[in-house]
């Protein structure tokens, strides 16, 4: 039988805690973050119905007593390095999910740090105290069964799921609880009366795949059954780098829409180079009106984080779906480049052309290191606002 030693680590409404805790009179207020869409809100915020990806307006009219604060990356990605030093600082198997949460493995502590459940108590105080944020724990045998058990354990909470006792915990959950399981894969299941985790357990799984496909039949049916082997794994690196901007239920002209691409590849390109990536297949997913979504991708010959190269072919995809988005508006474009390896010595391609590599990327890259990132833009992006950069774990 494994042993409960994996912790899935949660910081609890991690952009509104920043604020709380950097404003002591927004304490026990509700806050949300985001002006026009919502980023994060307070769990004070969250008891009136105001959740992550609302529109602002809403936000609003749900908790009009709200305060509503603009966000501050850089508090953000200061916050999250402290907390994950505290991370490493209690196991050095730490596996980064986003900058608020990772997986944590603590197995062969127990002589020098005690038990699981000690490990993560400490863990939660130390979180507390030396950087004031709140943090919850889910603790168990499995990376699956761990992030449940955060997730029923929230807000500032610390649940052990202990071994033997995984299916009386997971059985009795909503089938939302299975990782994966969104509103769509809810719907269907409930509608087939599978409305708990140990329902689609007792479902066998060659009917999942004929209900959801093969994917997703067989995933649910493992965790169903609480079958997950994965490993903690450290020094992972994310398989893209993407970006996204939502444009309102405004229509907006092709141009306005061409230029906000352009800004998204760019930051896109931009974060690949510094991490010093290269990738080949772009992706493009855009939101409909009628909240809709499609997603088009492309896979280049040759590996590449070149602007001009990753734009073209975000173009083309866009414009591959150009009449959809005619007669059904766009309220979401983001651009995703996937396939990523390392960036290997610059080797021209045959025939030699002296403009490839990536010099004028380049020296636009030093530019913005040296003076800031809005010290040199593209003519078609002076004036309109660069929108909020998400920070991201380093790669």
């Amino acid at each position: 039988m494994r042993e409960a030693t994996i912790l899935h680590a949660d910081l609890d409404a991690f952009f509104a805690s920043v604020e709380q805790r950097d404003d002591p009179a927004l304490r026990g207020r509700p806050v949300i973050v985001g002006m026009g869409v919502v980023l994060a809100a307070s769990y004070e915020a969250r008891a009136f119905g105001v959740h992550s990806a609302m529109s602002g307006g809403r936000a609003r009219q749900l908790c009009p007593h709200a305060v509503v604060v603009r966000p501050r990356m850089s508090a953000y990605s200061e916050a999250s390095k402290a907390v994950y030093g505290l991370f490493e600082h209690h196991s050095p198997l730490v596996e980064g999910l986003s900058i608020d949460e990772a997986f944590i493995d603590v197995r062969g502590l127990e002589r020098i740090a005690g038990s699981p459940a000690e490990i993560a108590a400490r863990l939660r105080r130390d979180v507390r105290e030396r950087v004031g944020l709140p943090l919850t724990v889910g603790v168990a045998c499995t990376k699956y069964l761990a992030k449940v058990a955060s997730g029923v354990a929230k807000p500032d909470g610390l649940l052990v799921v202990p071994p033997g006792g995984e299916r009386a915990f997971l059985h009795p959950l909503p089938v939302e609880r299975l990782w994966g399981v969104g509103p769509v894969t809810a719907r269907k299941l409930r509608e087939r009366g599978l409305v708990t985790v140990g329902r689609v357990a007792q479902v066998p799984e060659a009917a999942l795949v004929a209900m959801l496909g093969r994917a997703v039949g067989r995933h649910l049916h493992a965790l169903a059954h609480n079958r997950d082997p994965r490993r903690v794994r450290t020094g992972r690196r994310r398989g893209s780098i993407g970006s996204q901007c939502a444009l309102g239920r405004s229509r907006r002209s092709p141009g306005e829409v061409d230029a906000i691409l352009l800004g998204l590849v760019e930051r896109v390109t931009g974060r690949m180079r510094k991490a010093q990536r290269v990738g080949r297949t772009v992706v493009l997913r855009v939101r409909f009106d009628d909240f809709t979504r499609a997603t088009r991708s492309h896979t280049l010959p040759q590996p590449t984080a070149e602007t001009a190269r990753i734009l073209a072919v975000a173009r083309g995809l866009l414009a591959s779906l150009d009449p959809v988005v005619r007669r059904r508006g766009l309220t979401l474009v983001g651009v995703a480049v996937a396939n990523l390896d390392d960036d290997p010595p610059l080797q021209l391609p045959l025939p030699l052309d002296p403009s490839a590599g990536g010099a004028l990327d380049a020296a636009v890259d030093e530019i913005r290191d040296r003076y800031g990132r809005d010290a040199l833009r593209r003519a078609v992006l002076l004036h309109r606002p660069s929108g909020i950069e998400m920070p991201l774990l380093p790669d």
